[in-house]
């Protein structure tokens, strides 16, 4: 045997084989190693879907009217819904026929699903990949949510379908008691609680929900499940499983919730204090009604894009104050875009521990690590960066003021989908743009986030140390 494989005779007819057997193997291969990466496995499934989308709405009987929509237009619907932002470039009401309103909420809500199992099972891809020790402490404080994949994809359709079917069935019934016709009102409610839950924005009014601005029967179900919606699914399911001892909750979920209490008040005061004398918006309003819409602009500015008051008419200062609100966003694993609450909580930290002087930063009794420091930097200058870029660009393009655009960029960024007015009014080219932000904002954190946690190079040296003069 191994004199026969080893003769000079069988050696040449050794050789062409490896490359006929490669040739046939090394294409499957080869795509098995390029789906390895969450990166491009998250950036193909995203453009097929968003291809299928975009034909699925370019069909003639999607559009009221005899012709097909416009690429631009069936694209960007695309995008925004598929993206869970709610920036658009023709009404929702008056453009798109009922099939075409069904095919903007089925791609809501494959958006908003495929963001919080994404972001879930890349958690778990993470902490397979880190230390046994650390695994552990995560295990345990993540609310059993990273056992096992099924399981996880379970949990979160399960608690998806049942917060939407809630918040439908009581918008349904308010709808009945306004005289609605049951078919009507049927899809109405669920058309608006899956944007809402998915943080989507889209709404079958022209004026989203200026109509409703005084009925808290519709305004509280729709805060409640985009809240719900934005703090991600390990919250809440820790939340449900550990609600009699918040003291064994994970950090995530601490820095999550505290941090959207605080976002959350901080906008009631900065809305009321700022658009309270602005008669085109809550100044008109009974102190009751202002109140009431001033928590809902809140809630909706953290990537909803809902909106009560007509945002084109409030204050360059209102506006300022909502870019910060979008940039922030939500919470991880959950449908809200943005840098993400935790993000910008840790940042915070950080810089109250350079200031004091603390040789680490610690969280509710924990210490963080110095790979969360970097990651934490990375993420926001580079937000950052795209905003600036962006807005730089559309103002070359376009001639918008500065605060219009720098609103629309982090609107699209950010997955809200709050609007100053000028969408329709932008060039192919800008809402190409646009485009680009909502996908990068949508998949951009997820993937950037797991990058910089999986990418661990150990160094075979360390290198002098030396300090810069900063400041």
């Amino acid at each position: 045997m191994l004199s026969g494989v080893l003769s000079p005779r069988s050696a040449p007819s050794r050789d062409p084989q490896p490359a006929r057997s490669d040739a046939p193997t090394r294409g499957p291969g080869s795509v098995r190693r390029w789906m390895r990466s969450p990166a491009r496995l998250i950036t193909a499934g995203t453009a097929m879907i968003l291809t299928a989308g975009t034909a699925a709405l370019m069909m003639p009987f999607t559009r009221i009217g005899e012709h097909a929509p416009p690429l631009v237009d069936a694209l960007f619907t695309a995008a925004s819904a598929l993206c869970v932002t709610g920036l658009i470039t023709v009404d929702t009401a008056t453009y798109w026929s009922p099939a075409g309103q069904l095919v903007i909420m089925v791609l809501i809500q494959i958006g908003g699903l495929g963001v919080m199992t994404l972001s879930t099972l890349l958690a778990v891809l993470t902490v397979r990949r880190i230390g046994v020790r650390t695994r552990a402490a995560i295990a345990q404080s993540s609310a059993g949510t990273l056992q096992d994949a099924p399981a996880i994809i379970g949990r979160i359709l399960a608690i998806s379908f049942a917060v939407e079917a809630v918040i439908a069935a009581v918008l349904v019934v308010r709808y009945l008691l306004d005289g609605m016709s049951a078919g009507t009102a049927l899809f109405r409610g669920a058309f608006l609680a899956v944007s809402a839950f998915n943080n989507a924005g889209f709404a079958l009014d022209s004026d989203s929900l200026i109509g409703e601005n005084s009925d808290p029967f519709i305004l509280a179900p729709v805060m409640v499940a985009v809240v719900l919606g934005g703090i991600g699914f390990p919250v809440i399911v820790e939340m449900l499983r550990r609600f009699r001892t918040p003291r064994r909750w994970s950090l995530t979920t601490k820095l999550t919730l505290t941090g959207t209490a605080v976002l959350l008040g901080a906008g009631t005061v900065l809305t009321l204090a700022l658009e309270s004398s602005n008669s085109a918006t809550l100044g008109s309003m009974s102190w009751g009604d202002r109140l009431w819409n001033a928590v809902f602009h809140s809630v909706v500015s953290r990537t909803a894009g809902f909106n009560a008051i007509d945002t084109s008419a409030m204050r360059p200062e209102s506006w300022l104050g909502t870019d910060v609100l979008m940039m922030i966003g939500g919470g991880s694993g959950g449908t809200a875009g943005g840098m993400k609450v935790t993000t910008v909580m840790v940042l915070l930290l950080i810089i109250r521990s350079e200031l004091r002087g603390d040789p680490f930063v610690v969280a509710f009794g924990k210490r963080l690590s110095r790979a969360v420091h970097r990651e934490v930097i990375t993420v926001v200058g580079l937000m950052g960066a795209l905003v600036a870029v962006s807005t730089f660009v559309v103002m070359v393009l376009e001639s918008i003021p500065f605060d219009r655009v720098l609103f629309e960029v982090t609107s699209a960024l950010s997955t809200t989908g709050l609007s100053t007015g000028i969408t329709a009014d932008l060039s192919p080219v800008s809402k190409i743009l646009l485009v680009g932000l909502m996908i990068i904002g949508r998949v951009g954190p997820i993937t950037l986030g797991t990058a910089l946690a999986l990418r661990r190079r150990p160094l075979l040296f360390e290198p002098p140390k030396e300090r810069p003069t900063i400041g």
